[in-house]
């Protein structure tokens, strides 16, 4: 007797805010997956809608709230979660029809809030995850959140408030997590947390077993044991820690990729100690130098805020000058915000918005320039590039080393027919502008 197959509930997702977010949009995901629910790429599709929210900005709550209302009007089953969950009461008011609130982090809360909304259909033959989990990536390169929350107490950010303190991973579980995504074809692991560089304070630096391999709580250690997995591992949101020097040679070795992402925010010594950030912007100096000693093709991306409370011309120009030492090779630069909840908001000396306004226009014509340079130092060169793109016309684009995805720039290429996402080939660099590169398969 031929037995039909229940049909699973199908949920949408609206995934907003940083890759950290990103990652807990998996993750929820991945647990719906495996109780029997399918996936809608569309709102007219879908029995119920995520909306997972950013809140570290007015202008991120603005885009999230206004995601809210286009899955209300479009499909009117909506469940909202993310770091706006802690302004449930204000998305009720405004959104009385939305059926849950949550907070960052609380995937039980999420999962148990969409099996009131569609119940789940369970069925052997339907409830099927990939060992790595589901993605939101494409398949070659995917992203591990080693960590939740933050200890530091920056004037401008919320992010503790929101996530709470430092919590770390055990190592076993992140490197067990990675081999999964290479098994399941990764090419690049990007290591994300609140504070990359802290990994494992909370938990003393304790050891987990995996494998019969004891592995240390440390970034040193974790980044030797994700490099040794055979796929390129790129650090973002690293601090500048005297640890640091030690991933060095790391990627002398080949285990980490030549880059650091690292949130500088300001230079200047009067604005650094108003954020409350170290302020040993000299020191710093001397430390980038000396990694690129070590590391010559070392990139460096890193984010400003021009504006803040107090900020003076004179400190302004400091900061345009510390980019010139400094050669950042990217660089975002944020106007400041008045976050409700953060302490800079108590600070004198507002910035008006038209100076705010000229000063990020300044400061990106500033990096521009730089980053063109240095871009143009690789013209002539041979370097590997991780193809994310190829077109019908014989045309592919990728990234090299030096460029995360959706950040940081593309490598370019003409006559590579043949290649496919996630092939990594070598390429002849023949031209450059201030954020891509361009050429040819070696």
């Amino acid at each position: 007797m031929n037995e039909s197959l229940a049909t699973a509930p199908r949920v949408g997702m609206v995934s907003l805010g940083c890759p950290k977010a990103l990652v807990d949009s998996e993750r929820i995901l991945t647990q719906l997956r495996s109780d029997g629910y399918a996936l809608s790429g569309d709102y007219a599709g879908a029995d119920v809608v995520i909306v997972n929210t950013c809140g570290f900005l007015d202008s991120a709550k603005a885009e999230s709230l206004e995601a809210i209302g286009e899955a209300i009007a479009e499909n009117g089953r909506v469940i909202v979660t993310g770091c706006m969950g802690h302004e449930a009461d204000a998305i009720r008011a405004r959104f009385p029809a939305v059926l849950a609130v949550t907070g960052p982090q609380q995937y039980d809360q999420v999962v148990s809030a969409v099996h009131d909304a569609a119940p789940p259909v369970r069925s052997a033959y339907i409830d099927l995850v990939p060992d790595a989990g589901l993605k939101l990536t494409p398949r070659h390169y995917g992203y591990i959140k080693i960590s939740e929350g933050c200890n530091h107490i920056c004037a401008f950010c919320i992010i503790p408030d929101l996530r709470g303190r430092l919590v770390s991973r055990p190592p076993a579980a992140i490197v067990r997590e990675a081999a999964a995504l290479v098994k399941s074809g990764a090419k690049e692991l990007l290591v994300i947390s609140q504070d990359t560089s802290a990994y494992g304070v909370d938990l003393k630096h304790a050891t987990s077993a995996l494998g019969g391999v004891e592995r240390r709580a440390h970034i040193t250690d974790l980044a030797r044991a994700l490099g040794s997995l055979g796929a390129w591992v790129r650090l973002h949101y690293v601090y500048p820690y005297p640890h640091v020097d030690d991933l060095m040679p790391l990627m002398v070795q080949g285990l980490v990729l030549p880059y650091l992402d690292i949130p500088f925010q300001h230079a200047a010594p009067a604005v650094l100690k108003a954020m409350k950030r170290p302020a040993n912007e000299a020191k710093v100096l001397e430390r980038i130098a000396k990694w690129r000693g070590l590391v010559p093709d070392l990139a460096i991306r890193s984010t400003f805020i021009v504006g803040f409370p107090g900020e003076t011309e004179a400190d302004f120009q400091y900061l345009l000058d510390w980019l010139q030492h400094a050669q950042i090779d990217r660089a975002g630069c944020f106007k400041y915000e008045a976050v409700d909840g953060a302490r800079a908001n108590a600070l004198p000396g507002a910035v008006p918005e038209a100076v705010k306004e000229e000063r990020w226009h300044r400061f990106m014509a500033v990096q521009a320039a730089i980053s063109e340079a240095r871009l143009a130092q690789k013209i002539g060169r041979t370097i590997d590039v991780l193809i994310d793109e190829v077109d019908d016309e014989g045309g592919a684009s990728g990234r090299s080393k030096y460029d995360a995805p959706e950040i940081d720039g593309m490598v370019h290429l003409r006559d590579c027919g043949g290649v496919a996402p996630g092939d990594i080939i070598a390429a002849t660099i023949e031209d450059a502008d201030e954020t891509d590169l361009f050429g040819v398969p070696a």
